[in-house]
């Protein structure tokens, strides 16, 4: 091992221990990690230059040595032990891995110019949520590498409604309604854009025809109270670390309707013990609210931090369960499965969301104004509350009429 392979394998040892990884794993991942070193330096390939085809040869290459000395082929998931050490590695040494290919032609590095810039300004001026700022820039790529590829000329100039229209037609097929009128909306942004930094002579946005949505055509997915108890019950049996953490977000979710996104981002610092409070960042509106922390929230908590929660430095309540310990980014898959596991079937959506819809349901029926249940829910105004009155269907039976003149047969 040369002088610079061995520090490499060091620093990378002491940032897999800061970040709780177990003996083991730091033992395979930085063996795994000098033997792709050694690799290298054999074929004069520089670290600063590996891409992920060099990477992949060196796994093709490991298997067949494994078969060689044992005279077998390794187990399905045996090539994920090399694979992680490798990227544990390459991510911990260089800046970025894997770095972006170069662009084929000028069109592709315009096309990154405009997305680049454009990601920046919605981050930077409109402080969109990184979920919104995804959605937004994959309608982008997707736009701008479909008309690089039908233009003659380098730019969007001689961009027009005719190829606006042929891309809508080109999304169209298998989206529902709702789905293309938000890739309509999200093509208006970039169109905006667009214009706004001078690549088209006219604002071409009002052109993006997209489907009429009645108001509040579409009934959300909820669950209802029984539901809701038989996923906590199920998920509570779990007395695991990873049981733990997805009780305490499912009463998160039950209790308040959070949106996942808030729960991602609640900390230590959120958690007003003495005085019994949640403080919640709302994700879309950016307002803060201050939450009454009921019982059965914080024994969930509780239980969670104190036989759950991996010790780490991170300020965020809910992490990863295995190393690194970083806060968790979504929660969908978490809550997906306890559904299932609970035994239940769904039709519709069957994420987080479902739960804060359950909530705006159980709080109509208690006869809650609707400007509390939108100052719970985090709303910008009341209107964004109404689509959850179609929810409470059930009540509309309690006031039926009888049709006058009716009879009733023998």
């Amino acid at each position: 091992m040369s002088h610079e392979s061995g520090t490499l394998i060091a620093d990378l040892k002491e940032s897999l221990t800061q970040q709780r990884y177990n003996r083991v794993a730091i033992h395979n991942y930085c063996r795994n990690a000098d033997y792709f070193l050694r690799h290298l330096s054999e074929r004069g390939i520089v670290l600063d230059a590996v891409t992920p085809e060099d990477v992949s040869n060196y796994l093709r290459l490991a298997v067949r040595q494994f078969r060689k000395r044992r005279g077998r082929a390794p187990a399905r998931d045996w090539i994920s032990i090399p694979r992680s050490g490798i990227h544990a590695l390459l991510r911990h040494a260089l800046r970025s891995w894997p770095s972006e290919p170069l662009a084929a032609d000028a069109g592709e590095r315009l096309c990154r110019e405009v997305c680049n810039h454009y990601q920046t300004w919605l981050r930077e001026e409109r402080g969109l949520a990184e979920a919104s700022i995804y959605a937004l820039m994959w309608e982008a790529k997707h736009f701008c590498g479909w008309y690089t590829k039908r233009s003659a000329i380098i730019g969007f100039t001689e961009l027009s409604v005719p190829e606006i229209d042929a891309y809508m037609d080109m999304r169209a097929p298998g989206l529902t309604r709702r789905s293309l009128k938000d890739v309509a909306e999200r093509l208006r942004g970039l169109l905006k854009h667009l214009h706004r930094t001078g690549h088209t002579a006219t604002d071409l946005s009002p052109h993006v025809i997209a489907p009429l949505l009645y108001a509040y055509e579409g009934i959300p997915s909820a669950l209802n109270p029984d539901q809701i108890a038989a996923v906590l019950e199920t998920t509570s049996k779990d007395r695991s670390p990873l049981g733990l953490r997805d009780y305490a977000i499912l009463q998160l979710l039950a209790v308040y309707g959070l949106r996942s996104g808030e729960i991602s981002r609640v900390r230590l610092e959120d958690v007003d013990w003495r005085g019994d409070v949640l403080r919640i960042r709302h994700s879309k509106t950016g307002a803060r609210s201050v939450l009454p922390l009921l019982e059965p929230v914080g024994e969930a908590l509780i239980a969670y931090l104190r036989h759950g929660r991996p010790e780490t430095d991170v300020r965020e309540i809910f992490v990863r369960t295995r190393a690194p310990y970083v806060p968790m980014v979504r929660i969908y898959s978490e809550v997906r499965r306890r559904i299932e596991a609970a035994g239940i079937e769904l039709s519709g959506k069957r994420g987080p969301h479902i739960f804060r819809h359950a909530r705006a349901v159980s709080l109509l029926r208690a006869e809650v104004p609707r400007k509390v249940i939108g100052d719970v829910l985090g709303h910008r105004s009341t209107e964004s509350t109404i689509p959850y009155l179609k929810l409470a269907t059930e009540d509309l039976r309690a006031i039926a009429l009888e049709i006058p003149g009716a009879e009733v047969s023998a």
